[in-house]
């Protein structure tokens, strides 16, 4: 491995005496190795020991004495103890390239800094270490919390899945709402920026007018994911359009409403207006539209999309069923994707399955009419690589694996940075 400053060497001290002349007046003589200290080396003048502490003194390769020797012939010896010890500190710009590890060993050419993957990093670094990450392929630095890249745009790939609120049902013959919008793809994350997650609401469901709209779901920098609408009102008020539309109220007459494109589809229409036994519209899903009110069977909400991003194929943005009626139109079913059957004349209609985003289902029609469904909650999936992930959170995602992804699922908003 390379060193900065001297090349670290192997040495071997072989004691040695200098001999001297006195002279009388001469105090100064220069000795063959350096010395650091007078206690590297013993003085004898004409067979008597010198004291250290006051006879002499030495400063590298010169011994002085306080008084001059007598004369004589090599009547002064020193005896070398110990070797010098050698500080091994260059001065500032005097380590050259060959001191440090570079590539190539010229100036021009790149100094290697340890390198290693995301599972090798140090585990109580000091800030302002730095590394190359294998595994991200960039270099990075320690800022006393958390490994950041050196280049800010750095990014790498991930797998989202979003999907928006489902629309709330509504009261008197109410048609099927819409499923929140699904959306799903890939996207560049950018390391140590902050995404922030919002999961959107179902919409709520009523009992003396049209349902709401399900929230929005959005994740910084993709496309918003559209709540998903209402279905319409029993022979009065037409349906939202939404992610998915919702589809058209009991002997109301109205095409169902519009879904978002690239998102979901529109609802279904009701049947015949005027004639009994005026069935209801389905709300429309991710993967179809809602089913049309037809004969005596209300319309049935379209079916979501199976999405295997956590791993397991799961079904999200179903529509909801449109309601039954006293005149004897059956309940539609909910689409597959968390989209709930609709009501009949006499009970309200529970909520839609929470965090798959669909459509809530019509309340039949009758004095004293129950509540149309809640739609269900939205969801929003993010997959990373493991090697990627950073695991800094906020808002109680769910996390799991999958393969060699992460998968964060938040149910409620939250953060995650990259």
């Amino acid at each position: 491995m390379a060193a900065i400053g001297n090349s670290p060497t192997q040495q071997a001290f072989t004691p040695a005496i200098d001999y001297f002349s006195g002279n009388g007046s001469t105090t100064a003589f220069t000795l063959s190795r350096p010395v650091a200290s007078v206690a590297q080396v013993q003085v004898t003048i004409d067979n008597v020991a010198q004291n250290p502490s006051s006879a002499y003194t030495v400063s590298t390769n010169t011994i002085t004495f306080t008084s001059a020797p007598l004369s004589g012939t090599n009547n002064i010896y020193v005896y070398y103890t110990s070797p010098i010890t050698q500080v091994i500190a260059p001065g500032q710009g005097t380590a050259g390239v060959n001191a440090l590890d570079v590539y190539g060993g010229v100036g021009t050419a790149a100094m290697n800094l340890p390198s290693g993957t995301t599972a090798q990093r140090p585990g109580t670094p000091l800030s302002g270490a730095q590394r190359y990450n294998s595994s991200l392929a960039a270099m990075e630095y320690y800022n006393g919390t958390s490994w950041q890249p050196v280049v800010a745009n750095y990014t790498y790939s991930a797998t989202y899945l979003l999907v928006a609120g489902g629309g709330g049902g509504s009261y008197g013959g109410g048609g099927g709402a819409g499923a929140g919008g699904y959306l799903t793809g890939t996207t560049s994350l950018t390391i140590g920026t902050v995404y922030t997650a919002t999961v959107g609401a179902g919409g709520a469901g009523s009992a003396v007018t049209i349902g709401g709209n399900g929230s929005n779901s959005s994740f910084t920098g993709l496309t918003t994911a559209i709540g998903g609408g209402a279905g319409g009102v029993g022979s009065t008020t037409a349906p939202n359009s939404g992610g998915s539309g919702g589809g058209d109220g009991a002997n109301a007459g109205h095409a169902g409403a519009a879904g978002t494109a690239g998102q979901g589809n529109a609802g279904g229409a009701s049947g015949t207006a005027g004639v009994s036994p005026y069935p209801s519209g389905g709300g429309g899903g991710a993967g179809a539209a809602g089913a049309a009110g037809s004969g005596s069977q209300s319309g049935a909400g379209g079916v979501g999309l199976a999405n295997t991003i956590t791993g397991s194929s799961v079904y999200y943005a179903g529509g909801g069923g449109g309601a039954g009626t006293s005149q004897g139109s059956a309940p539609g079913a909910g689409g597959n994707g968390g989209g709930q059957t609709g009501g009949n004349s006499t009970s309200a209609v529970p909520a839609a399955t929470a965090n798959l985003g669909g459509g809530g289902g019509g309340a039949g029609n009758y004095s004293g009419t129950p509540s149309g469904g809640a739609g269900g909650s939205g969801v929003i999936i993010i997959s990373v690589p493991t090697a990627n992930y950073s695991g800094t959170t906020t808002g109680s995602p769910t996390i799991t694996t999958n393969g060699s992804n992460t998968v964060i699922k938040f149910t409620s908003s939250g953060t995650y940075t990259a």
